[in-house]
């Protein structure tokens, strides 16, 4: 079983320039919560790390553009998805709506632990 993470950003220099910018700005109406909750304004939370190094859940990290690349697929970002065989169809397990309402990295990391 993995575990796909998608943010709400595409990937690059210039992309994580402008992430960065609106983040600090205007961190109300960043479209991102995954990014959110899971980084500061230039690196990964230690808390988040720890995770996602110690999980035995296999995870991936993307971003909006490198997934769809990838699989071939769209949906509302941010999404974290499910892949149970590497054959599988993407399931959406914690959906862009249920990611926006969550306020802090441990309801995250609640909520991730217990998607195994």
């Amino acid at each position: 079983m993995k575990l796909i993470f998608v943010y709400n950003a595409d990937s690059g220099s210039i992309d994580t320039l402008i992430d960065i910018g609106h983040k600090a700005i205007s961190p109300q109406t960043y479209q991102c919560n995954l990014c959110s909750l899971t980084f500061g304004l230039v690196s990964e939370h230690k808390q988040w790390k720890k995770f996602r190094e110690e999980s035995d859940t296999e995870m991936e990290f993307l971003h909006r553009d490198e997934f769809e690349s990838k699989y071939d697929r769209k949906f509302d970002y941010p999404v974290i998805l499910k892949q149970n065989e590497p054959e599988d169809d993407l399931k959406v397990t914690i959906s862009q709506a249920e990611l926006s309402k969550i306020q802090t990295l441990d309801e995250l990391i609640l909520k991730v632990d217990q998607l195994k």
